[in-house]
C-alpha cells in the first residue's frame, strides 16, 4: 500500500513544529539551558518545516526537495549520535561544544563573562524523558524520520 506523500509530509511538518515547541518549552519554561549541540540538533526540524512548506507552495520539485530533507535528517542522526556519544563518554567534546564560549583576553572581561553566562557542557544531561537524554531520543527520532523520507522518495517514483 502506497501512503499518500502529502499526508506523510504533513505529519512530519506537524511533528517538527511540535518537536521545536517542546525544545523551546524545556529551555524557556522549565529553564534547562541547551548546549551548543542541542541547538544544532534543532536545525533539521527548522529546515524540514521550511522545505516541506516549500513543497506545498511550489507543488514542484517534490522528489528533489524530499531528498534534501532526507540528507538533513541524516545530518540530524549523525549530530545526535555524536552528542549521545559525548554524553556516554564514547567521544570527547569538540570545539563545537565551546562555540560562543571563547575566553576574553583580560581578567575583567573573563569575570564579567563568567557572571553573565552559564556554560553548559555537551556531556552534561540537564533534562531526561523516561530516563533518556534528549540526544538519545533525537537520535532514534531522526533515524525514523530518515527512513520515512526514504519511503516518501520511493513513493514519488510510483506516482
Amino acid at each position: 500500500m502506497i501512503f499518500n506523500n502529502k499526508l506523510i509530509l504533513n505529519g512530519i511538518l506537524v511533528f517538527s513544529i511540535l518537536s521545536l515547541s517542546i525544545a523551546y518549552f524545556i529551555q524557556y519554561v522549565l529553564g534547562h539551558k541547551p548546549c551548543n549541540l542541542c541547538i544544532i540538533e534543532r536545525i533539521p526540524y527548522i529546515a524540514a518545516i521550511i522545505l516541506i512548506s516549500l513543497i506545498f507552495i511550489l507543488n514542484r520539485y517534490q522528489k528533489i526537495i524530499s531528498s534534501l530533507i532526507l540528507i538533513i535528517f541524516i545530518f540530524g542522526v549523525i549530530v545526535s549520535f555524536y552528542h549521545f556519544g559525548i554524553e556516554q563518554g564514547f567521544f570527547n567534546e569538540s570545539l563545537v561544544c565551546d562555540l560562543g564560549n571563547s575566553q576574553p583576553l583580560n581578567k575583567e572581561e573573563l569575570l564579567n563573562q563568567l557572571k553573565k553566562t552559564e556554560i553548559v557542557s555537551c556531556k552534561d544531561v540537564t533534562f531526561r524523558f523516561l530516563g533518556l537524554s534528549l540526544a538519545t531520543i533525537n537520535t532514534v527520532i531522526s533515524l525514523i524520520l530518515s527512513g520515512i523520507m526514504i519511503k516518501v522518495i520511493k513513493n514519488y517514483g510510483k506516482n
